[in-house]
C-alpha cells in the first residue's frame, strides 16, 4: 500500500493512493496515518480493504508528511562510501547518529525556508525507514519485521551552521521545513529489497544526485537492529538512511540552494518530491 496523509497543514486526512494512482479517503476507517495505525495489525487491515470501494478524493490537495506525530527524526552520516569521499571524510567504523527535530517535518512538496543568515543550505535524497512497532534489542535478522514501510526524505542541510558552528550536527539539520518526508509511505511489503532502490535529486532540472542504495555502507536491517541498541524505537519513528554523492558541498566548486530555486527528487517506487525554496523573513 501507498498511505498518505492529505489536507492542508494541521488538518490532514488519511488516504491511500490505489492501483491507478488515485487518491483514495480512509477516513471512515481510521483517523490518521501515525504510529497507531501502522502497526502489523493495523496495515493487515487496511491491506483487507475493498480499495475500489473507498471514497475518492477531489481535486488535488496538498500531501502532507506521510506519517504523523514522529517522536525520533534519526540520521544517519556519511553512509555512502562514495559521499563520503566527495566531502572529504573517512567511512565511520561504526554508524554516525544526529538527529533532526520533528518539528523539521513538512509535506512532501511543501516550501523549504532559507534560514536567517544562511550561506550554506544543501540538499540530501535519501531512504526513510519508518518504524511500525517499538524495536528494543533486536537483532539484524528480525530488523524488518519492525519497519512498516519506506519513503523519500529530503535532509536538508545547512552547512556552516553544521560544521563551522562547533557541536553537533542536528542545528545544522533542524531548520524549519528542513525535513521533507513523503509523499507516501510505502509498506514493506512492497519494496522486497530496500538495498537495491535508485535514487536521484534535481536542482533547476540538473541532476546533482544519481544513487542507489546497494552503495550504503550499513543497510537498513543492520541500521535499526543497531539503533535498537541504544534507544527504543517507537512506531513512527523516521530513520533517514544517508545520501549518496552529488550534494552541493561536493561539488567544485561548491553549489549551495538560494531562495526561489525548484528541486525534484525521488526513490524508485516511493515516488517524487518536489520543493520551491523561499527566504525566511
Amino acid at each position: 500500500m501507498k498511505l498518505l496523509r492529505y489536507g492542508p497543514v494541521g488538518q490532514e486526512r488519511p488516504g491511500l493512493l490505489d492501483a491507478q494512482g488515485r487518491l483514495r479517503s480512509l477516513a471512515d476507517h481510521i483517523q490518521d496515518i501515525d504510529g497507531q495505525t501502522i502497526s502489523p495489525e493495523s496495515l493487515k487491515r487496511l491491506a483487507a480493504l475493498p480499495i475500489e470501494q473507498l471514497p475518492l478524493v477531489d481535486g488535488n490537495p496538498r500531501l502532507g508528511p506521510c506519517v504523523a506525530n514522529t517522536g525520533h527524526f534519526i540520521c544517519i552520516g556519511l553512509n555512502y562510501s562514495d559521499h563520503a569521499a566527495e566531502t572529504g571524510a573517512e567511512v565511520p567504523p561504526e554508524p554516525i547518529i544526529f538527529t533532526k527535530s520533528p518539528h523539521s517535518i513538512i509535506g512532501a512538496n511543501d516550501a523549504v525556508e532559507i534560514p536567517r543568515t544562511s550561506v550554506k543550505t544543501d540538499w540530501e535524497v535519501e531512504l526513510g525507514v519508518i518504524i511500525g512497532k517499538t524495536a528494543k534489542y533486536v537483532s539484524q535478522d528480525e530488523a524488518l519485521e519492525y519497519v512498516a514501510g519506506y519513503c523519500v526524505v529530503n535532509d536538508l542541510s545547512e552547512r556552516a551552521f553544521q560544521i563551522e558552528r562547533h557541536g553537533q550536527w542536528s542545528k545544522g539539520k533542524s531548520c524549519d521545513t528542513f525535513g521533507p518526508i513523503g509523499p507516501w509511505l510505502v509498506t514493506r511489503d512492497e519494496v522486497p529489497d530496500p538495498q537495491n532502490l535508485d535514487m536521484w535529486l534535481e536542482v533547476d532540472g540538473h541532476r546533482y544526485q544519481n544513487g542507489s542504495t546497494k552503495t550504503m555502507v550499513y543497510g537498513v536491517a543492520y541500521l535499526v537492529s543497531y539503533l535498537s541498541q541504544f534507544m527504543s524505537l517507537h512506531p513512527g519513528d523516521i530513520i533517514s538512511t544517508g545520501t549518496p554523492p552529488g550534494v552541493g558541498m561536493g561539488q567544485k566548486p561548491p553549489v549551495y540552494l538560494k531562495p526561489g530555486q525548484q528541486m525534484r527528487l525521488g526513490i524508485n517506487g516511493l515516488g517524487e518530491q518536489h520543493q520551491v525554496t523561499y527566504a525566511a523573513k
